[in-house]
């Protein structure tokens, strides 16, 4: 099962970490919890805005993501050039649950979408 939780690893986010460019904000989203959830810092940065992305991102061994609600989703579509998507990612925290709620900024770079930051 793939960690955002919508289906087979290989059927869902696989193909996006491999390259194929997110079809919509909401398909990347779901790619990005995976990154995190499977240590794959190289994705997140690569799927990152470059005008906002950090320098690194640094997996915390003890945080595990088991997780995504996608609560809301707008734009996005074929002629958009930005779209937002609102969500759950739950967590474990040394032993402790936890929950990281935000609406995201998805922007079009390079024919690409990709990750601005919170709203």
């Amino acid at each position: 099962m793939c960690p955002c939780g919508r289906g087979p690893y290989a059927e869902c986010c696989a193909p996006l970490h491999d390259g194929k460019p997110a079809a919509d904000p909401e398909a990347l989203m779901r790619s990005r919890f995976s990154a995190y959830a499977l240590d794959n810092s190289d994705f997140v940065l690569r799927t990152w805005h470059p005008e906002t992305r950090p320098g690194s991102v640094e997996p915390d061994p003890t945080l595990r993501w088991t997780s995504l609600e996608v609560l809301e989703h707008s734009g996005g579509g074929v002629f958009d050039a930005e779209g937002t998507v609102e969500f759950r990612a739950h967590f474990i925290d040394g032993g402790k649950p936890g929950v990281m709620a935000e609406k995201s900024r998805f922007v079009r770079h390079d024919g690409r979408w990709v990750y601005w930051g919170p709203l």
